[in-house]
């Protein structure tokens, strides 16, 4: 266990003598990195409180499209087609154990179920489940509302 007057050495921060720098990161360059990772985390609200998921995702133009696997907990995300959508966020980042460098993007904005077939066809060709699952029981769109982002440096 940690105390409060804990001691930091180089090798917490893979050689380096300072924690990495918080650099915040513009709109398009965050969902263009995000664009360069297959896999984050989801978070929504199940059963009135906060869940998380790891899924899988590709960016579409401007959303987000997230493939959903686990029916019973995500069907708490899946709004009827003429509301406004379900208030979601999702975070996706390659930060480096070592060295701690990378980035971390959180979006935050509705998402509706994606239900045009032809668009599910495509998304399930290009998307690979993150664990070995059956096949994906939906696909949401995420229309990205906030962007947050910072890329970790020295």
């Amino acid at each position: 266990m940690m105390n409060d007057e804990a001691t930091w050495s180089t090798a917490d921060y893979g050689g380096q003598t300072a924690a990495p720098r918080r650099i915040p990161l513009d709109r398009d360059e965050a969902l263009r990195l995000l664009g360069t990772v297959s896999l984050g985390r989801l978070v929504f609200t199940h059963q009135a409180l906060p869940a998380v998921r790891a899924v899988s995702h590709l960016m579409d133009g401007g959303n987000l499209i997230v493939q959903l696997h686990d029916g019973a907990a995500l069907a708490s995300i899946v709004a009827p087609t003429s509301a406004t959508g379900v208030v979601v966020a999702y975070e996706a980042d390659a930060i480096d154990p070592v060295t701690r460098l990378g980035w971390s993007v959180v979006v935050t904005g509705y998402a509706h179920q994606v239900t045009d077939e032809v668009e599910l066809a495509r998304y399930a060709a290009v998307l690979r489940p993150w664990a070995d699952h059956h096949a994906p029981d939906a696909a949401l769109r995420i229309r990205p509302d906030l962007i947050t982002g910072s890329h970790l440096s020295v």
